[in-house]
């Protein structure tokens, strides 16, 4: 700890600081008022300072004052050193100055030590006093911009909130009038496809034989029959978002059975084999999961090598999820036709996405789309894995159960 000793006897200040050497303080002596002020222009850092009285030039009562002018050094306690002993008006006078205490000449020892003690010890607390409230205070602040940011965050996160609800409200919307115009656009679409095969049949029966006539009326009737898949495609695309879903606990065995029996006429005709191991029981929307599964053993069909019969084996596989959540099974198809290459098994999901030309291969590429869109209404997934001239294996995910807030969001 810093004591400041002010007066103008060298012998004075020499007695002092032997007086407290023992107390290990840091002393700064000063030989007039003056030379105090300077001091303090360079140092703040005083726990005390002792000061005389009588001083030529400014006595302590006036070096005390200038002190005092000062917002750093406002707070270290003064203890005047003074020879006189019954004069009140210069005790009150250093009262009135800022002197905390008096001291007496001679020195008694012992007093000073004591009284320097207490005067040290008590501008260090009141020092750690001051520090803990300024960091309190700083602390304080620092929370205030905190719940300040925090509230602004709030308010911003409830704005963003509300805004996203418009959005996904006008989402909605959109997506409602989209699916209402593309049922609109593919069933008005329906009558003139109908009159041009009508017509057209009506032109080739008709007329005698005429070998460009029939070639050319061939090329529309085939035109208008592409037309008519895509439009019937595109129609029940639609109807996957514009309908309810009826979940029941199906056997997906019955549920393959029925699909299969669908293709029974171009099972015969390519030969294909169909090998069904069991498959679970869960809660699906039968009619969907029927065309799921035509889809996939129509494109095992369509897709086969030209040389080999078709072979397709569906099977099943519960996983149960790490995080305790609902159990899924997957559902494997696989076939042994052309298969994909690896770089196109992203796309096969998208709408009208072929990866054959119509020549090659039948079809509008709506199929696959279709049984993505239907696994997502199951809260379920489908991808596949394939190798070019090794066949292809899709894989079907669906939830052991359905949670009831999925199924309420149809």
């Amino acid at each position: 700890m810093k004591i400041l000793v002010v007066d103008d006897r060298q012998d004075n200040l020499l007695s002092i600081e032997t007086i407290l050497e023992k107390e290990q303080y840091m002393i700064v002596q000063a030989n007039s008022g003056r030379a105090a002020l300077k001091v303090l222009l360079q140092e703040t850092d005083f726990s005390l300072i002792l000061m005389d009285v009588q001083m030529p030039d400014m006595n302590g009562f006036e070096t005390a004052s200038f002190i005092y002018q000062r917002e750093k050094l406002k707070n270290i306690p003064i203890i005047f050193i003074t020879a006189h002993t019954h004069e009140e008006e210069a005790v009150y006078k250093g009262y009135h100055v800022g002197a905390v205490d008096f001291i007496h000449k001679p020195v008694n020892p012992q007093l000073l030590r004591i009284k320097v003690g207490l005067f040290v010890e008590l501008y260090r607390k009141t020092h750690s006093l001051q520090e803990q409230e300024k960091s309190l205070l700083e602390a304080n602040a620092q929370l205030q911009r905190e719940i300040a940011e925090k509230e602004a965050s709030a308010l911003k996160i409830r704005e963003l909130n509300r805004q996203l609800h418009r959005s996904n409200t006008h989402l909605k919307k959109v997506n409602e009038e989209l699916d209402r115009f593309a049922y609109v656009a593919s069933h008005d679409l329906q009558e003139p496809l109908r009159k041009i095969r009508v017509f057209t049949d009506m032109i080739r029966s008709k007329t005698d034989n005429n070998a460009d006539l029939e070639k050319y009326t061939a090329k529309i009737a085939e035109a208008a029959h592409r037309m008519q898949q895509l439009v019937d495609d595109l129609l029940r695309f639609s109807r996957h978002s514009a309908q309810g879903w009826d979940f029941v606990e199906a056997d997906l065995n019955e549920i393959v059975k029925e699909a299969v029996s669908e293709l029974e006429i171009n099972i015969q005709q390519t030969q294909a084999s169909i090998q069904v191991d069991p498959l679970p029981c869960i809660p699906v929307i039968p009619t969907m999961m029927r065309q799921v599964f035509n889809n996939l053993l129509s494109n095992a069909i369509k897709f086969r090598k030209k040389q080999e019969p078709p072979v397709v084996h569906i099977y099943a596989r519960r996983q149960a999820l790490e995080d305790a959540g609902i159990a899924t099974y997957q559902i494997f198809v696989t076939d042994n036709g052309i298969g994909i290459d690896n770089r196109y098994l992203e796309d096969i999901f998208a709408v009208f996405k072929r990866l054959h030309s119509y020549q090659e291969i039948e079809g509008t590429g709506i199929g696959l789309s279709i049984c993505k869109k239907i696994m997502e209404h199951h809260n379920g997934s489908i991808s596949a894995t394939s190798e070019v001239d090794r066949g292809t294996t899709f894989i079907i995910g669906i939830p052991e159960k359905q949670q009831l807030k999925d199924l309420q969001a149809f």
